[in-house]
């Protein structure tokens, strides 16, 4: 009989050995598992025509060549962003590989007319018809290609997401595949709300590859807000230096006026805003910025007391809410400012649209000023029959004299705007006063909004509070999350659920106006990076098949069964998310 230390150091001995044993087995499983990993294309969002032959498959492999036209920017860019992609997901390295006929990765963008033939006229290409992209696995490799530069670059996010997240992979199976794909809408955006809580260039940038990851091509920048102007304008340099900083913040819950009595602030150089315009641009993502008006205005009021009704003095704002001071709607020198700082903001950013908030703006003061009802009397402005209230969060199409003379502002802001190229987009308070001439409404209270600017002829972006707003809750138990608004849930079935195109409502020419859906992340209550995304994803996994698929197409059940691919992608590229579904 051996003795008892003599039995634990034999113990001891066989659990190492075992251990080693376990861990020799594993790793022969990871080697077995990695040369045999293949690729799936049931991703997020789900391509318009997936036909697939399991029989067969492409090995893709350390080595293989891209070839592309080194000639074009944007093509050479994809290229790389392809090549970053696969090593990021599966370890293997490919090689850039410009102008190489034998490579076995190609990238091709337009079908130039044969030598002698002039090409055909055909009718200008839809947004839509932009994207558009085919993706083709076969004996000869892997062609990707699309009509347009934007349409390759969605080609390679989808043979990104068709990937096995692995690590030193030593191949990857394709199966053979004809992917044939464009989005639903032109209009496929998530705003960020930076006036709240201020976020770094950096964490943007992160943001913007998200959303460029699900599909997303409009970045809705909010800049300012009563509790922060973060815009620099030249012309007014104390704006953003002052205007950025709060002096404290609310952190009581609901009502509660408790404050941590700490300065916060921060803003965007105008060389800044350029880089995340650059950034955004390389994604196909065009940045629709946001400055605010004539309400959420008491972060300038602070600075310029003399746009406001009663001379103030104001402060920034260091609570969330609806604030009575707002800029003065009969003062000259309101329309001076604001066409100053809309001037700059176009020349920092290109986007078509210019988003001028307009929501939200009670009339209190307007009422009660001499300088307003001056302004009302010279237009000529009086209250309609049916005036339905102020325009504020409870009225859709009051026409009151107050609610005319935000559409005077409006349309000098819109005429300034069209003088640079640009189209006006507001929310749908615009509606209050009477709509101006071309004028974009972006739908948050309900979609009634969306669906009475669509009658008038319209553009119109859908993102109803209630399916878009992703600031709420996104599970219903709130200990399982961190703290957010708390008035209802917008849960990942709820978002799907959404359909921005009612036929019952609108005819098939009123229907063509719905440009698009957007996701809105407001963050009176998300002040840190991590919990912006906790509150993004797997949500815009959601929102994405609302924007990119056609109603038939849905089905949460099966994208549910999908989401577990892209999970593992979020975790290989450092991304946070919410790891329950409701």
């Amino acid at each position: 009989m051996l003795p008892d230390n003599v039995k634990i150091i034999n113990f001891i001995t066989f659990y190492r050995i075992m251990k080693r044993l376990r861990l020799f087995v594993f790793v022969c499983i990871a080697a077995l598992t990695a040369s045999a990993q293949k690729a799936n294309y049931n991703i997020i969002p789900l391509p318009k025509e997936v036909k697939a032959d399991t029989t067969q498959q492409f090995t893709l492999k350390d080595g293989i060549g891209i070839a592309y036209d080194s000639s074009n920017t944007e093509i050479a860019r994809t290229a790389a962003f392809l090549q970053q992609w696969v090593k990021e997901a599966t370890g293997i390295q490919l090689q850039l590989a410009p102008e190489d006929k034998a490579a076995q990765i190609k990238l091709a963008v337009g079908v130039p007319a044969k030598k002698g033939k002039k090409a055909k006229q055909v009718a200008p290409l839809t947004e839509q018809q932009k994207e558009a992209y085919t993706l083709s696995v076969g004996a000869k490799g892997i062609l990707l290609s699309a009509t347009e530069p934007v349409g390759l670059f969605r080609a390679a996010q989808t043979f990104r997401k068709s990937l096995p997240v692995t690590k030193d992979s030593k191949g990857v199976e394709l199966p053979y595949v004809q992917i044939s794909d464009q989005p639903r809408f032109s209009y496929r955006g998530v705003l960020l709300d930076c006036g709240r809580h201020f976020f770094s260039v950096e964490f943007i940038k992160q943001f913007l590859d998200a959303m460029a990851l699900h599909g997303c091509n409009q970045f809705h920048w909010h800049l300012t807000e009563d509790q922060g102007w973060r815009f620099e304008v030249k012309a007014y340099p104390e704006l953003a230096k002052k205007g950025s900083l709060r002096e404290k913040t609310v952190i009581g819950p609901g009502n509660m006026r408790i404050y941590d009595n700490i300065p916060y602030g921060g803003y965007y150089t105008q060389e800044e805003c350029r880089d995340i315009v650059r950034y955004a641009a390389e994604r196909y993502i065009n940045v629709v910025p946001e400055i605010d008006m004539p309400g959420h205005m008491q972060s300038a009021l602070h600075v310029f007391p003399n746009l406001g009704c009663t001379g103030g003095p104001y402060s920034v704002a260091p609570h969330w809410g609806v604030m009575r001071e707002v800029l003065c709607g009969g003062n000259p020198e309101t329309l001076t400012f604001l066409k100053t700082v809309f001037g700059e903001l176009c020349d920092v950013f290109p986007s078509k649209f210019i988003h001028i908030g307009g929501d939200e703006c009670p009339k209190e003061r307007w009422k009660k000023c001499a300088k307003c009802q001056a302004k009302i009397k010279e237009l000529g402005l009086t209250n309609d029959p049916k005036d339905t209230g102020e325009g504020g969060r409870g009225s859709q199409d009051g026409r009151s004299a107050e609610n005319k003379l935000q559409t005077y502002i409006n349309h000098e802001i819109e005429e300034f705007l069209a003088s640079r190229g640009r189209s006006l987009i507001g929310w749908d308070e615009i509606l209050a006063g009477g709509l101006t001439e071309n004028a974009i409404v972006m739908s948050w209270r309900g979609t009634k909004g969306g669906i009475a600017a669509a009658k008038q002829k319209h553009r119109v972006i859908m993102s109803p509070n209630v399916f878009a707003y992703i600031d709420h809750p996104q599970l219903k138990d709130y200990s399982k999350q961190p703290q957010t608004t708390d008035s209802y849930q917008v849960s990942c079935s709820k978002m799907y659920s959404f359909e921005p195109v009612i036929p019952e409502e609108l005819t098939a020419e009123e229907q063509d106006c719905i440009l698009g859906v957007q996701a809105n992340l407001w963050t009176e209550h998300v002040a840190y990076p991590e919990h912006a995304l906790y509150q993004l994803l797997p949500r815009l996994g959601a929102m994405s098949e609302v924007q990119w698929c056609n109603p038939e197409q849905k089905d949460f059940e099966d994208w549910k069964k999908r989401l577990p691919q892209l999970k593992r992608l979020y975790d290989r590229i450092g991304l946070v998310y919410c790891n329950e579904v409701e």
